[in-house]
């Protein structure tokens, strides 16, 4: 694989994380393109590739349905189109011209199970077989796994229930703040502030296949609320209730479960830094903070949709 020089990102005009690669790209001074085509459309995939000749691709667009992945349910068609047929798209054509691919997936393909129980520590690794599709965005996902292997170009990361340091609506802290009642479930979870420019370096290194790309350990919802309470809104409060309980209120179900990151850690290039969870997520919330206060947000002037009636 080629030195990494042009950057081409899909899901970089409209898309959260390939927003942020964009912004990271161009950092560290390379030449970053955003991409124009449908990626369900091959020809144009494949033109665009043809024109911009990218040494890599970072391929960050798919659909997870708005508000939430209960949205795929009823627009099956459509998550197919993308998440399937778009992302094989993006996958064939590049390794057809040699061209390193970097897939942000999903590690939502896994609940715990006999051999992976809750609170034993013991996380699913990169070989193991998804174990979850009680929601339609996870099956197509993990079937998608198991072709996206089949392709030597590609490293597929696994990211889970990611956190940024601000609290744009796809932040999982910004999800589960708004919600009445939450789970409380311990969960491995994908700091992005840390882990987004690892996937750089590993695309630089020229890594490839599966990774589990979330932050050592695992932390629960109330957790991560108690450390919201503690740095962004101390008169927030919240509910639990059961799986059970959830499930009457959800159309699709959720995944929960822990990853093993010994590969990962073991393969990440020198000198980038990834905390485990718990330090990770606590950072977070102690920048969130420092960035809400800039915006004017801290102390006093949180939008409604924040606080508790």
């Amino acid at each position: 694989m080629a030195d990494m020089k042009r950057v081409l990102i899909y899901g970089g005009k409209t898309g959260w994380i390939g927003g942020l690669m964009a912004d990271l790209v161009k950092k560290e001074g390379l030449e970053v393109f955003l991409g124009d085509a449908r990626i369900e459309n091959r020809e144009s995939v494949a033109k665009e590739l043809d024109e911009l000749k990218p040494t890599h691709v970072l391929m960050a667009a798919g659909i997870t349905g708005r508000p939430n992945i209960d949205w795929c349910e009823d627009n099956k068609p459509a998550t197919i189109r993308t998440n399937v047929i778009g992302t094989l798209n993006v996958a064939d054509l590049t390794n057809e011209r040699g061209i390193h691919c970097t897939i942000y997936a999903t590690g939502c393909i896994f609940k715990y199970d006999e051999a992976h129980q809750l609170g034993s520590g013991v996380g699913f690794k990169e070989d193991d077989y998804p174990n979850f599709a009680e929601s339609f965005y996870s099956e197509t996902k993990g079937y998608m796994e198991q072709m996206l292997k089949c392709y030597p170009n590609c490293l597929i990361l696994r990211v889970r229930m990611p956190i940024s340091d601000d609290l744009f609506h796809r932040n999982f802290v910004t999800k589960i703040v708004k919600y009445e009642r939450v789970v409380n479930i311990p969960n491995s979870m994908t700091v992005l502030t840390e882990m987004l420019p690892a996937s750089l370096a590993m695309a630089k290194k020229g890594l490839t296949g599966v990774y589990n790309f979330t932050n050592p350990g695992v932390i629960s919802h109330n957790e991560v609320l108690d450390l919201y309470t503690k740095y962004i809104d101390p008169s927030y409060t919240y509910k639990n209730f059961t799986v059970e309980e959830q499930a009457k209120v959800i159309k699709a179900g959720r995944s929960n479960n822990e990853l093993d990151t010994t590969k990962l850690m073991a393969d990440m290039p020198d000198g980038v830094v990834i905390n485990d969870i718990k330090t990770a997520v606590e950072l977070c919330f102690q920048r969130m903070k420092v960035n809400l206060e800039q915006m004017g947000w801290l102390p006093d002037n949180l939008p409604a949709e924040f606080k508790r009636a």
